[in-house]
């Protein structure tokens, strides 16, 4: 019987699914384990061969663990919310909810295709109402919660409420936007809405006036990693810094215990590191700068507080609040250009960009140590948002600082003995701290101690602990998203009672912006609040008494996939968003898979969300995902032709240098082993039907180049073109076999034939023509050496992840037992067990073929016995002079004095010895045999 792998995997898809072969539940005689995959935005377009990378490592690592008695968790969903169907709805007219789902059930074809072990009973859409009513209901406690920095935690708001009634701010070290001062007295005498807005101040989730990128093409606010260089990541528009009401979540309180919780999980250092720099820990002092001849001081932050006598100019971000309190009048003009043109950068552009720009505002500020007057400037390399958006330039000291005193020929102070002011970079943690008043002849780290205590003791700053990490802008002016539970009394937001969530998104006539630049929701007919009925009701009833407006904007695409980890545990319960029972069992991932795209974003927010559902008792671990692996990227290999200039005319590879040519992108899909599919070619574009060829031996032979792999250079490459044509077991240890998990590496189909050899070959243990030829003989002792020599290699190379080294150990076994001509029933039975999670589908077939009635997933690993690794006999390269001459075989137990005479009496040997008496043997048991002369 031949080995058809298309009837074969659509018989066991189909046998997985009527059986409920992965759905799981909670099984407390089972160990459990809870593999995760970071889940996918479903594209228009499906997936390509560079996608299923992760799933498929997850999947083996998934059906391994299940295989050693783990009750293995291994769920899939959709992050369906998003830009681009809202985007494909404007240009359309379609209702991204259309599109979307024939998304997701091309993206379902296709991962079934490939053989995957999710339990897609508990599949989750985050545009789903009963999905997002979990994420209202988490943003309606973040607005009723505030974080009390002496306990660590997220707190109700009703405990501040009653503790400004009671003490006023006295003794609070809580998180806010601004510190705030008032009596209980005052607390009290204050209106509802007065109240209201300080609470905001407080609140985890609260509103406020921040600068965001704003995209005018698209109408809607972008995080940073929708902005590349200025420009929107889709459609390439234009993007500008802009003040705006919104949303945002403190996530900047919980900065230090999104660093501790770094220390407690199994992450690589380089995640780990980016995630340090992410948050951005320093230690420094703040002081207060007076303005010369004004009632006006603010504050800075500086990590130096040593290098206060360096300083020669400040330095005031664009955004900033005093720009233009401080600005004279002379200079206005010029410092209104400067930040007008500053509002077309984003804030990483700013960061990147290493071009030198500023404006002087006319002002100056008092050094408050040695009281020098000092210029203020503004420049966009000063952020608002990272410590209080002024700095005290110490050019002396700081690179960028340097750059700009040179470029605007500000004076430079040097500050440590020795630096060299003309470089552009400063070693500032050793040296001796000179032209620094009482702070000279000091070790950098003494003199920055005793000028912290300075000004502590001198009342001119305190000092502070700072957090580059910003909180998170969390609306969107957009359509296709979370609606906000949110109504608004005047412009004071309140939350929707609990028990009415979801609030579901209303239906729209257009998907863009109001004519008077309203979000898209602007549009809904029937989108207003019945606070007494608790009902959504049509906007004509808006009296603002008891029928509110209510919120526009919608949650941003991280909103859903902050926490999904917890509902896969618990998808459909109703009544709360996982039940304590099933957390409490599955806890949190054992395994998270993904991309390192994530690394900052996704993975920062998704810890700050999972920390305050801890904080609320609803999480029960304080880390979402104990070990996480980023997958690399699988590059596309590109194919060229080449056409002679001004013709039709095209010309193969090695040919090429004889004519002027064009090289262009060709679809690799009409492409094998980089030959040509001419007839293909002719058909792929209308402009190519008459092409000619100038051929070598009769073939086209095609360039190649790696590069990304992209609808544009026509490398992209269909895993369901593999499935058809190799089949998804062979697509699916193809990609294993690429290189390491982590390591991006070239998708090349020339290598697939080889892998799907492999199975072939693994299919001829089994069969010989129609005839199935396993028997259950007893096995050799060289066939019992190979099988436990794979068992053993494959256990250790799974559990470190190392899945390119497994399915060359699969090759090497089965080339093994293919010459040994083994078809023993004992051994080909725990060969299938081991192959399993790479090729399910071959397996599965195999399995049952040797006589088993329940499904190979529910088989027990084998495990190897080291007796058979045991060798009794090993093959020495016998050497003369340290060049091996020929080969003996000797028992392994063999003693020296046996290696000798049995060495120097072999026939072999004459021949060397020359007659020659040997100065001495060296014999090194299991290793070598050298006779020197």
């Amino acid at each position: 019987m031949e080995y058809n792998f298309k009837e074969i995997e659509k018989r066991w898809q189909q046998y997985w699914i009527d059986n409920k072969i992965y759905r799981v539940t909670e099984d407390k005689n089972k160990p459990k384990y809870y593999v995760l995959d970071m889940f996918p935005y479903p594209s228009g377009a499906g997936l390509h061969v560079g996608h299923p990378l992760g799933y498929i490592a997850s999947d083996i690592y998934s059906r391994y663990k299940r295989l050693k008695g783990f009750n293995v968790l291994h769920p899939m969903g959709y992050d369906a919310y998003g830009l681009p169907a809202e985007q494909y709805a404007i240009q359309t007219g379609q209702h991204p909810a259309i599109t979307t789902a024939q998304n997701i059930n091309r993206y379902r074809e296709q991962l079934d295709k490939i053989g995957f072990s999710f339990d897609w009973s508990r599949e989750i859409q985050t545009c789903d109402p009963r999905y997002y009513k979990w994420t209202q209901w988490a943003f309606i406690k973040m607005f009723n919660s505030y974080y009390c920095y002496d306990e660590q935690q997220a707190r109700p708001i009703e405990e501040l409420i009653e503790a400004f009634g009671s003490v006023g701010t006295e003794g609070m070290n809580i998180a806010c936007s601004e510190e705030l001062h008032f009596s209980a007295a005052e607390w009290k005498s204050y209106s509802e809405k007065e109240q209201q807005e300080i609470l905001l101040n407080y609140r985890i989730a609260y509103l406020s006036d921040t600068t965001v990128n704003w995209c005018g093409a698209l109408g809607t606010v972008l995080a940073n990693d929708e902005v590349i260089n200025g420009l929107s990541e889709r459609g390439g528009y234009p993007v500008e810094q802009r003040l705006m009401r919104q949303w945002s979540l403190r996530v900047s309180a919980y900065a230090q215990r999104l660093l501790n919780g770094l220390d407690a999980i199994d992450w690589s250092e380089s995640i780990k590191e980016t995630q340090r720099n992410w948050i951005g820990r320093s230690e420094g002092a703040e002081m207060k700068f007076k303005v010369k001849d004004s009632d006006i001081d603010f504050e800075i932050f500086t990590t130096r507080a040593d290098t206060i006598f360096g300083v020669t100019f400040m330095v005031l971000a664009p955004e900033s609040e005093y720009v233009f309190q401080v600005t004279t009048e002379d200079k206005k003009a010029e410092v209104e250009e400067y930040v007008k043109a500053t509002k077309r950068k984003t804030e990483r552009d700013r960061q990147m960009d290493k071009k030198v720009s500023g404006v002087f505002t006319g002002a100056y500020a008092i050094n408050p140590l040695n009281g020098k007057e000092i210029p203020i400037w503004v420049a966009d390399y000063v952020l608002a948002g990272y410590g209080t958006g002024a700095i005290m330039a110490v050019p002396g000291h700081d690179s960028r600082d340097h750059a700009f005193a040179k470029h605007f020929n500000l004076p430079i102070i040097p500050l440590i003995e020795g630096a060299d002011v003309s470089e552009e970079s400063f070693d500032a943690k050793e040296g001796i701290m000179m032209n620094s008043g009482f702070l000279d002849g000091l070790q950098v780290k003494d003199a920055i101690e005793k000028a912290r205590q300075y000004i502590k003791e001198n009342n001119l700053g305190r000092i502070k602990v700072n957090y580059r990490l910003r909180d998170a802008i969390f609306s969107r002016q957009r359509y296709w998203g979370e609606p906000f539970p949110v109504y608004y009394k005047g412009d004071m937001p309140y939350m929707l009672p609990i028990d009415k969530l979801p609030l579901e998104l209303p239906e729209v006539d257009k998907y863009l912006p109001t004519e008077t630049g309203e979000p898209p929701l602007g549009r809904a007919t029937k989108w207003a609040w019945d606070a007494v009925n608790e009902k959504v009701v049509d906007n004509t009833l808006i009296d603002h008494k008891t029928i509110f407006p209510l919120e526009l904007n919608t949650m941003p695409g991280f909103a859903g996939s902050s926490a999904y980890y917890l509902q896969y545990m618990d998808p459909y319960n109703p009544d709360e968003l996982v039940a304590k029972e099933k957390v409490e069992y599955w806890r949190n991932v054992d395994l998270y898979i993904g991309g390192t795209e994530h690394a900052t974003g996704h993975l920062v927010y998704s810890r700050f969300w999972d920390k305050f559902l801890y904080d609320i008792g609803v999480s029960c671990e304080d880390e979402p995902f104990k070990k996480l692996i980023n997958q690399g990227m699988i590059q596309g290999r590109s194919n060229y032709v080449y056409r002679i200039n001004g013709t039709n005319k095209f010309v193969s590879y090695n040919l090429k240098d004889q004519y002027e040519t064009q090289e262009l992108h060709v679809d690799v899909n009409i492409v094998s082993n980089d030959i040509l599919d001419l007839e293909a070619f002719k058909a792929w574009r209308p402009e190519y039907e008459t092409a000619e060829f100038i051929l070598e031996d009769g073939k086209y032979i095609c360039g190649w180049a790696v590069e990304k792999m992209s609808k544009s250079y026509h490398n992209v490459v269909n895993p369901d073109d593999i499935a058809e044509k190799y089949g998804a077991d062979t697509l699916r240890i193809y990609e294993m076999f690429l290189g390491p998990l982590e390591q991006s590496k070239p998708w090349d189909t020339n290598g697939i034939d080889g892998v799907h050899r492999f199975l072939r070959k693994l299919w001829n243990l089994f069969y010989k023509g129609d005839e199935f030829v396993v028997t259950d003989d007893v096995p050799t002792k060289d066939e019992l050496k190979a099988l436990h020599k794979y068992i053993k290699k494959v256990t250790g190379d799974i559990e470190v992840f190392s899945f390119n080294t497994s399915v060359s150990a699969s090759m090497i076994c089965v080339n093994e037992l293919t010459a040994l001509k083994c078809s023993k029933k004992a051994i080909l039975q725990e060969l299938v067990i081991v192959l399993a999670p790479f090729a399910p589908f071959i397996a599965e077939e195999l399995w049952h073929a040797l006589g088993n009635e329940t499904s190979v997933v529910n088989a027990q690993w084998p495990v190897y016995n080291e007796e058979y690794l045991v060798e009794d006999s090993f093959i020495y390269g016998v050497a003369f002079n340290g060049k091996v001459r020929f080969d003996l075989e000797f028992p392994a137990d063999v003693q020296q004095k046996d290696v000798e005479e049995t060495v120097l009496n072999h026939e072999l040997a004459q021949k060397w010895l020359d007659g020659k008496t040997p100065k001495k043997v060296i014999f090194v048991p299991k290793k070598m045999i050298n006779v020197v002369l």
